[in-house]
């Protein structure tokens, strides 16, 4: 294959911080090796009606200082070529007539999918290679090796519960805190993990399909009681999002209209996830057993988004952007990068996708490790022990005025009891 000659870089979906650092890295590297650059703004959107305009020659000098800022100097978009008659012959077209012979994506797993199509659409007329971008770590990405933008928005996810945290303990009340996360609960359950939150509730921990709204209600309600039981009249629990994608049809329309992105998920910032469990946690421990707390809702993850990033995002988007320049130099084609052990392993498009729906593989929490198992052990919530002791037992029942029979009946289910 001959040596590329100019090189397209474009980010799509959401932003994650260490994106700009990663155009910096392989914009130095690419311009180094005598390649021209050119950065795409707002994703495929424009690509996608053939409009050329929208992009810029990228230079050493107009990049060099762009790796502390938060955001990215290229905008993005949710623009999906796949969902749009034509929308990857459209952006085939464009990148020919710019001359593209070559295209850096960076994203999660939408912009990843798109970028395989056209690969394929492409037939070796231009080379493709992916940077893993995401807060939500949900890449399929081997054990350990996380998505860029995970550790920073863990970061200050951390910084602002450990805030509440304190407010909480200050005006005796309760925090539910819903932490982004589409389908799985990396960054709540992190971000739970290194604040020392009172406990977090994510879908994994969940091993039927759909998800039971009164099951997550009652979680909440023991991890009150417990608390209580143990002259704790506060605490702070974090939600990931994704639990929303998991409840029934019907849970969701109660929570107001259900709407959808261009890629066909459910718009879970406009899902009431928060507000809905706040409302019957209140209320089921006021009717139930006459306990009046103050319950404030609150989501993080936009504030996360396009942060400055932190040196670990910011060191390891350097070895990403370098890696995928210099992989497409090699004249390699068809592969997400990622960092192992110091190393760029190129990670083929085809060893990504999911046999059965055809889409790029989701890494979920795997709440079977010594990692979950440690989250777990320091959450504040009803577990097994605390109704096989009989001391805990009657501890919790006196704390709501009711038997400790009558406590294992209502809350035993929990714990498989």
């Amino acid at each position: 294959m001959e040596k590329i000659k100019r090189c397209g870089i474009l980010m799509g979906g959401g932003p994650a911080p260490g994106i700009n650092s990663a155009i910096r890295a392989a914009t130095i590297k690419l311009r180094n090796e005598g390649v021209d650059v050119l950065g795409i703004y707002d994703g495929f959107q424009h690509l996608m009606q053939r409009d050329t305009d929208h992009v810029k020659e990228l230079h050493i000098e107009d990049v060099s200082q762009i790796h502390f800022k938060g955001g990215s100097v290229l905008r993005t978009s949710r623009a999906n070529p796949v969902k749009m008659d034509s929308g990857l012959e459209n952006v085939l077209y464009s990148l020919e007539k710019l001359n593209i012979d070559a295209l850096i994506t960076i994203g999660g797993d939408d912009t990843f999918f798109s970028a395989i199509q056209l690969e394929k659409l492409a037939g070796g007329k231009i080379q493709f290679v992916h940077i893993p971008k995401t807060i939500d770590n949900d890449l399929n990405l081997p054990h350990g090796i996380r998505t860029f933008g995970f550790a920073s928005a863990r970061h200050f996810g951390c910084v602002i519960t450990k805030s509440l945290l304190t407010d909480a303990a200050c005006t005796s009340r309760w925090y539910l805190v819903t932490a982004m996360g589409r389908k799985a609960g990396h960054l709540a359950f992190g971000i739970a993990k290194s604040s020392g939150a009172t406990l977090c509730v994510i879908p994994e921990e969940f091993r039927d399909k759909h998800i039971n709204l009164h099951e997550v209600v009652d979680i909440l309600m023991g991890a009150v009681i417990k608390r209580r039981a143990a002259n704790r009249a506060y605490g702070v629990a974090i939600l990931a999002e994704g639990l929303a994608e998991r409840l029934s049809v019907h849970e969701l329309e109660k929570m107001g209209n259900v709407e959808f992105d261009q890629h066909g998920h459910i718009r879970l910032a406009e899902i009431d996830l928060g507000g809905v469990l706040k409302d019957q946690m209140k209320n089921g421990l006021k009717e139930e057993f006459g306990l009046d707390i103050t319950v404030v809702h609150k989501n993080i993850g936009y504030e996360l988004r396009s942060l400055e990033p932190i040196p670990f995002d910011i060191e390891y988007t350097k070895d990403l952007g370098f890696s995928a320049a210099k992989y497409l130099m090699e004249g390699n084609s068809g592969d997400m990068a990622s960092i192992q052990d110091g190393r760029l392993v190129p990670l083929s498009f085809d060893d990504m996708i999911d046999a059965d729906t055809g889409r790029p593989k989701i890494r979920m929490v795997d709440i079977n490790t010594l990692s979950y198992e440690v989250g777990y052990e320091y959450m504040i919530r009803l577990k097994k022990d605390d109704f096989l002791n009989p001391e805990s037992l009657t501890r919790l029942a006196k704390a709501v005025n009711t038997s400790p029979v009558e406590f294992k009946k209502r809350f035993g289910y929990l714990v498989g009891l």
